[in-house]
């Protein structure tokens, strides 16, 4: 950030009176830009034994299969957020979403959220990010074209936990370079 958002004037990084991180400051008008990590809702999707995976229609790792998720909008709980861009990216609708995975990747200041829910009927289709979406069994899942780690470890963790059938909100932090 070069200018403050507040008046157009030209931001200082310093760091503030009563704070312990520098950010970007506005001298004219004493204004505090504080940037913080960005929230990503996602969904997995079940039918059954099977998961619902979208193939990328855009960049980042276009082409490669990936949960239906994206950035959580002003105004909107998680939950919805990762609702939202499941029906975005799949026009699939869910039932009985829960919470299931946490990451955080400091590195990319980035939250990543998934819920696990229930496919409402089988009338899903390729949303605008999609170039395909298709139903998965766990041998069929194409590891090797997966978009993101967040997908691969929890897409690792649910079929280790539908094995045992215990359900589990599992929170890790993810420390990796962008590909």
């Amino acid at each position: 950030m070069k200018f403050c958002s507040n008046c157009g004037e030209s931001v200082v990084i310093k760091i503030p009176a009563g704070d312990t991180r520098e950010r970007a400051v506005c001298d004219t008008c004493d204004i505090v830009h504080y940037q913080n990590p960005r929230i990503v809702a996602g969904v997995l999707p079940t039918w059954g034994d099977q998961v619902l995976l979208c193939r990328r229609a855009i960049e980042p790792r276009r082409g490669y299969w990936t949960l239906p998720a994206g950035f959580l909008e002003n105004g909107e709980t998680v939950a919805e957020g990762a609702a939202r861009e499941t029906m975005e990216e799949a026009n699939a609708r869910l039932q009985a979403l829960t919470l299931y995975s946490v990451f955080s990747l400091p590195h990319l200041s980035q939250v990543y959220m998934f819920y696990r829910a229930e496919l409402a009927d089988l009338d899903f289709s390729s949303g605008e990010e999609s170039l395909e979406v298709a139903l998965f069994n766990e041998p069929d899942i194409p590891w090797e074209e997966l978009a993101f780690p967040t997908i691969t470890q929890t897409l690792q963790q649910f079929f280790t936990d539908r094995k045992s059938a215990t359900f589990t909100v599992f929170d890790t932090d993810l420390h990796y370079k962008r590909r």
